[in-house]
């Protein structure tokens, strides 16, 4: 397993993509949206490997827009198995499923639960599907 990213909530996306880009010399995607949820998202990489999200939505709820800043930890546990695996452990362990398991809208299989103190951990395959493949 590794730490696959952390998530950060952000009200100006592009001022903190450029930031991140002119300090740290991360490259980026190019921008997600589902304009169904207004969500937007940019993945950072740096130069050995890790990521940052950007995240922000159209219409920041109020719970979101009081704690800008991390929004969860993403661990790529391996395959969609794994993920389907460890979050059936962490339901059976009493701990709540958030969300998922599901392949996302810009392709990446994930779940979400939380941890003992409400923290989001996203157990992902930490790169997109081929919706075309079975593991």
């Amino acid at each position: 397993m590794k730490l696959e990213h952390i998530a950060i909530w952000v009200k100006d996306i592009e001022k903190m993509k450029a930031f991140y880009e002119k300090y740290f010399n991360v490259s980026s995607t190019d921008l997600y949206h589902n304009k169904k949820t207004g969500f937007s998202s940019y993945f950072l990489t740096f130069e050995e490997g890790s990521r940052i999200e950007l995240t922000t939505k159209q219409h920041l709820s109020n719970r979101i827009a009081e704690s800008l800043g991390y929004a969860h930890i993403a661990i790529a546990v391996g395959g969609k198995t794994a993920v389907d695996t460890f979050a059936e452990k962490f339901v059976q362990d009493g701990f709540p499923l958030l969300n998922g398991p599901r392949t996302t809208g810009d392709g990446y299989y994930e779940a979400v639960i939380q941890d003992p103190e409400g923290n989001l951990i996203e157990l992902t395959t930490g790169k997109k599907i081929d919706l075309n493949l079975f593991d």
